[in-house]
């Protein structure tokens, strides 16, 4: 009886301390949230490095293959590790600069010269609109009222190139000074190099934590989900890379002017699934039409479409693959959720979260179905 009261009273006390525990770590949100503000800039360096290893762990992978296969000299096989991240990050490098010396100053370049010449293009453009006939399709009032309403933006306010870098270099001296960048350099490479222990690590604290059974599953979802996430950022970025560079060497073929600015655009944006690629291109045709005139406008819009076109059923399909094989609704539906809540990381991060809840969804239903299966036979 005594027993039966003490654990009473026992539970009572510790059931006080969580809510006065919770109380006070509700009345002192400002000081804690200060805390984890700056325990984040602290640790941000270790994550920077962790995404450049997440992102660099399959060509390392791949090249250190190629690299064990070597026979001759011997010694490159026995250090296979070490120059497949050698030669990523030399790779890597390689790109950085010829994006900071070439296709960075040619695209700041044309978004000042866009901006500060839009005025004219647009007064040519309507020009040419009054010199067509009365019941000219250009005329109707939906495009004289997007006429109107584009006449009405600050270009300036939004592609100030000054305000651009200077936003720039204080987001990179906040958050990846020399210190962060060395030392997120630092944790990418012994990631990848000692990935293996890591993992090995991983999986033995995980098998301590876990029965058997919950160890399996997890296991396996984790793996899952991994190759999920890995396979969409990677091939999108990829993915994104190729319908940048051939909208740019197509634009520049029929001369349309700001071919690397408008392709840069349409490779950025095809990142979000479906209304990337929509806004781009339509951004795209306007500016072009402002530029260009209605004719060049037309023509890049067909070669762009193609492109899409060729992007949507060969390019991509052969990058990704099979394994986000999810319907174009639930892709329309995650896009909208994600970009409502989170912005545009949301919106690009959708897919594949929507895709691990459909694998994680499926597997529930078949577990159950097979359960009711089993029920039955008995």
């Amino acid at each position: 009886m005594k027993e039966k009261k003490f654990t009473r009273w026992l539970y009572w006390f510790i059931l006080g301390v969580a809510i006065i525990a919770v109380y006070k770590l509700l009345d002192n949100l400002g000081p804690i949230a200060s805390w984890i503000e700056g325990l984040f800039q602290i640790v941000m360096p270790f994550i920077i490095g962790l995404l450049i290893a997440y992102l660099f762990y399959i060509p390392c992978k791949k090249v250190e293959k190629t690299y064990k296969k070597v026979k001759n000299p011997k010694w490159i096989a026995k250090r296979a590790r070490g120059l497949s991240i050698i030669t990523v990050y030399m790779i890597a490098l390689l790109v950085l600069v010829i994006a900071l010396n070439v296709v960075i100053p040619t695209i700041l370049k044309s978004i000042t010269d866009l901006v500060n010449n839009f005025g004219t293009y647009y007064n040519n453009t309507m020009a040419t609109i009054e010199k067509l006939p009365e019941d000219s399709v250009w005329k109707n009032e939906i495009i004289m009222n997007l006429a109107q309403n584009i006449s009405q933006i600050d270009l300036k306010q939004f592609f100030n190139v000054e305000n651009l870098l200077q936003y720039a270099k204080g987001a990179i001296d906040a958050v990846t000074g020399i210190f962060n960048v060395f030392v997120a350099f630092i944790v990418s490479v012994y990631l990848l190099a000692e990935r293996s222990q890591i993992l090995n690590f991983l999986k033995r604290l995980a098998s301590s934590i876990f029965e058997k059974d919950t160890y399996i599953i997890v296991s396996r979802y984790f793996n899952k989900s991994n190759e999920v996430f890995f396979k969409f950022i990677a091939s999108q970025v990829l993915d994104a890379i190729i319908v940048g560079i051939l909208t740019s060497i197509a634009m520049s073929i029929i001369g349309v002017k700001y071919a690397v600015l408008l392709g840069f655009m349409i490779g950025l944006f095809n990142l979000i699934p479906y209304f990337g690629a929509i806004i781009a291109i339509t951004v795209a045709i306007i500016i072009t039409l402002f530029t260009g005139g209605l004719g060049q406008a037309a023509l890049m819009a067909v070669i762009v479409i193609i492109l899409q076109q060729i992007d949507a059923n060969i390019i991509n399909p052969k990058i990704i693959g099979n394994s986000l094989s999810i319907s174009p609704l639930l892709v329309i539906f995650a896009v909208t959720v994600g970009g409502a809540y989170f912005g545009v990381l949301g919106m690009f991060l959708a897919v594949p979260v929507c895709t691990v809840l459909k694998l994680l969804i499926e597997e529930y239903i078949d577990y159950k179905a097979r359960k009711k299966e089993v029920a039955n036979n008995m």
